[in-house]
């Protein structure tokens, strides 16, 4: 097989056309996450209720990632990728538009379906297009898109709407968005390990269920359920502690301590790194202790303490969240597009419904009640990291 090789040309462009998706599905995706105090006042609903700006997204996300995974196998990789993006860019500018908080989350649903395309693919071309000696970096490079990504689109909305309002800075990152799709679109190598296919639903089928009985590759799939369910659910209602007081932040400050996702770029290439040197398991289960300790120091009083618990708890998370998804590459020996999709499919599935979840946490035990559940999540993952026995395990 042609795997791109480290040092190459094509090598430098591939991961620069992935980040730039990476970067472009988190910034929209995660975009209306700082603002879920504005439309629990603006639109008078509860906070579980403003939380669905973002879950019934990641949840029809979820979802439609099975659908696009075996639609690329007809079409495309790299087709899908572009067509996911540029159906984004525009929905993005469309949910700036909505009169209503209802209309809002409907957008917000049909984002959810197109946003699919590229990180249910994104995963899987890493791991059938480069060389496998390298797929943890690569990993990386990915999750650091991602994760600038979700910082921009969060400090863009959150300064734009105070200094306009949130609908002028949704128009904005939508803007920004059709730009980045057409450089990915001309950017990205064709992919030359995969080989297009009949669509057949229940050959696609039957790849999951493959995986299904694979209870290393299960293993890592709830783990990543756990994972981004806890995630999620802190940067949901930080927000909502932050406004109130003795903290009374506006929009603009709480957007810049987004800016803790750096952290997050550098974890998952730095301890992607590591993983490939001392094994998955070792390196994964000191990220879930990382994150645990980050969340404890989220309930120091101080500010201060909090931001520095939040960046803690980032560093921890993004980490993680490469080594698993690399870890899954090798746990699929067979059928990797459906693999990584499964992985994602729990992932978002993590976002929906814990991010929501969380609201009765918030809403009856305040910010103690949020931690509370995180530790849970984060204990049962770390239980869940013993299953699998693969190589490049310590």
């Amino acid at each position: 097989m042609a795997f791109i090789q480290k040092g190459t040309k094509e090598y430098r462009q591939a991961s620069f056309s992935l980040f730039l998706g990476g970067f472009l599905t988190f910034a929209i995706l995660y975009t209306t996450q700082p603002l879920m105090p504005i439309f629990s006042k603006e639109f008078h609903v509860s906070a579980t209720a403003a939380s669905l700006s973002l879950s019934v997204s990641t949840g029809v996300l979820a979802f439609f990632m099975l659908f696009a995974a075996a639609l690329s196998d007809k079409v495309g990789k790299k087709q899908i990728m572009v067509i996911s993006m540029f159906f984004t860019a525009a929905l993005s500018l469309i949910t700036a538009l909505s009169p209503n908080f209802i209309t809002l989350v409907i957008v917000r649903f049909l984002l959810g379906f197109f946003i699919a395309g590229v990180p249910s693919i994104a995963m899987a071309y890493v791991a059938e297009e480069f060389h496998p000696d390298g797929l943890g970096k690569v990993m990386g490079l990915y999750i650091s898109g991602t994760s600038i990504g979700g910082m921009a689109g969060r400090i863009i909305t959150s300064v734009l709407t105070d200094l306009f309002n949130w609908r002028i800075a949704l128009i904005t990152i939508g803007m920004l968005a059709l730009i980045l799709s057409i450089v990915f679109s001309l950017t990205l190598p064709v992919p030359r390990n995969s080989v297009k296919k009949a669509l057949d639903w229940r050959s696609a089928w039957g790849a999951y269920k493959v995986h299904i009985v694979n209870k290393n590759l299960m293993a890592l799939v709830m783990l990543s359920f756990l994972l981004m369910g806890s995630f999620v659910t802190l940067y949901n209602y930080i927000g909502f502690l932050l406004v109130e007081p003795p903290y009374e932040l506006s929009q603009t400050i709480i957007g810049f301590i987004f800016i803790v996702y750096i952290f997050g770029t550098f974890s998952s290439i730095y301890m992607g790194n590591k993983a490939d040197q001392y094994g998955y398991s070792f390196i994964l289960k000191i990220s879930i202790g990382i994150m645990m300790s980050g969340a404890f120091l989220t309930l120091i009083p101080s500010l201060i303490g909090k931001i520095i618990g939040i960046a803690i708890f980032t560093f921890g998370f993004f980490a993680s969240h490469s080594i698993a998804s690399a870890w899954v590459g090798e746990c699929a020996e067979n059928y990797k597009v459906q693999a990584s999709s499964l992985y994602l499919l729990f992932y978002y599935l993590g976002s929906s419904f814990v991010g929501s979840f969380g609201g009765y946490f918030w809403s009856h035990f305040h910010w103690i009640g949020v931690i509370s559940l995180i530790f849970f999540l984060l204990i049962f993952g770390y239980l869940l990291v013993l299953f699998p026995q693969k190589k490049r395990i310590s």
